[in-house]
């Protein structure tokens, strides 16, 4: 679970990039925006999975 929740963080930022260098094409820049979107909506998942079977604490799961 660890491993998915560093994959999916660390994908939002490559994405970011990415999509910042393709700003001038429209399409790729809203492409690639939504794949930051939907590795956002992934880390959240993981994160709540790791809140209910006990691995994080609700402490610090209020920190993400």
């Amino acid at each position: 679970m660890q491993f998915s929740v560093r994959g999916s963080s660390r994908s939002v930022c490559a994405n970011i990039a990415e999509a910042y260098r393709k700003r001038s094409y429209v399409n790729h820049f809203i492409s690639k925006l939504t794949d930051c979107d939907a590795e956002n909506s992934e880390t959240n998942v993981w994160l709540e999975f790791a809140l209910k079977c006990g691995y994080l604490q609700h402490q610090k799961f209020r920190n993400y």
